[in-house]
């Protein structure tokens, strides 16, 4: 198991030099990249660092690969510390045996495949090398799982994105590390062969019973190979948990945002009645059953009720019965192949409503919308 607690990162003239000579912070000279991120990745599991640009999840990812030097924090892999700021313990990565692929793959253009996955071997000191006749084995293995056997004797610049993608992953787990490490490996591939790598790669990490941590800011890529998922922004961790938990049951507004799309509607909180919330909103009021957390707030409390499109049904018939209802009219529509997107004006507000293709409502319409409270998740307002 990893285990990175407090994680502590700044870039900058004050993050180190001028902190050592008792100097202050430097003003604007430090930015603080991980500012005290705790998580712990489980044996044979794909575990993801997901954010927008700078939110720290590369930095998190090199200062587990030992190519960062963290300001605080520890670091340990199974029973070996990595990394420790108190007791200044930091394992340099030729010797943390990590696997690691990045996002340009960095294929030795000069090698043929086979040379390239059998190089980190071939390279290792006296001591520490496996045979050549292991180190054969080794290589023919991970060629035949990345399915890249027939292309051994190629040179390496002759495959394509999506072979090169599966070379650098057989060269990073042909050392048999503890932990693989992914910074946003299918980043450079077009939209259709990316898709298909996201399952190729799912179904080398089952199969291999790999632990891996995977750097992306792709949504739809960290909720289809996660086995749980860390939201990251501004260098923190806002919430973790499997992939339907981060996208039913958002923490905060930032992951409802971020992770697919979400209508918010802003109120305070009436009544709460066991696991049932009733919040007063500017369109009348909403029942739910998603405590923020898992908790539910205290009545008076201000909050935000994040409803995804896809959650709202839309129809020009009032239902029978129902609570959470609204009418409106539909403003605009756009068809999307697999769905059709309705924009409703509810009252003073919009709501972006995804429904089944069949069900296709002209613009002008009036409409009545409905959502199961079980579908309306509570986040903090602040």
């Amino acid at each position: 198991m990893l285990i990175v607690d407090n994680l502590v990162k700044s870039y900058g003239t004050a993050a180190r030099g001028r902190r050592r000579r008792g100097a202050g912070d430097g003003g604007a000279a430090r930015v603080h990249a991980v500012g005290g991120a705790s998580f712990d990745v489980r044996d044979g599991e794909l575990f993801t660092l997901l954010g927008p640009s700078g939110c720290g999840k590369t930095t998190t990812l090199r200062s587990v690969a030992g190519l960062e030097h963290p300001d605080g924090g520890r670091i340990t892999l199974s029973d070996r510390v990595l990394f420790d700021a108190t007791r200044r313990v930091n394992v340099p990565a030729n010797r943390r045996a990590l696997g690691m692929v990045f996002q340009s793959y960095a294929i030795w253009p000069h090698m043929t495949v086979a040379r390239n996955v059998s190089f980190p071997l071939d390279i290792l000191p006296h001591g520490r090398r496996p045979g050549r006749r292991e180190i054969d084995e080794r290589v023919a293995r991970l060629l035949e799982v990345t399915e890249l056997a027939a292309y051994a004797s190629r040179p390496a610049t002759k495959l394509s994105g999506g072979q090169q993608q599966r070379l650098a992953l057989a060269r990073a787990l042909v050392i048999q590390p503890e932990l693989l490490l992914l910074d946003e490996p299918l980043s450079n591939l077009d939209a259709k062969l990316r898709e298909s790598m996201r399952f190729e790669l799912k179904r080398l990490q089952r199969e291999l019973g790999l632990t891996a941590v995977y750097v992306t800011h792709d949504q739809s890529e960290a909720l289809v190979m996660s086995s749980r998922i860390a939201v990251m922004n501004g260098g923190g961790i806002e919430q973790i948990g499997s992939p339907r938990e981060i996208y039913t049951r958002p923490a905060t507004k930032f992951v409802a945002e971020f992770i697919g799309t979400s209508n918010f509607v802003a109120g305070v909180v009436r009544t709460v009645d066991g696991a049932e919330v009733c919040v007063d909103t500017p369109d009348g009021r909403v029942v739910c059953r998603a405590g923020m957390g898992g908790t539910a707030p205290g009545a008076g409390s201000g909050v935000l009720l994040s409803i995804r499109p896809e959650a709202v049904e839309i129809g020009t018939a009032p239902p029978a019965e129902a609570v959470n209802r609204w009418s409106g009219e539909v403003l605009t529509r756009a068809y999307l192949g697999d769905a059709v997107d309705h924009v409703v004006r509810v009252g003073e507000r919009e709501m972006r409503i995804r429904s089944n293709p069949t069900r296709s409502i002209e613009p002008g319409t009036a409409v009545h919308l409905t959502v199961d409270p079980a579908k309306v998740t509570l986040v903090p307002a602040g």
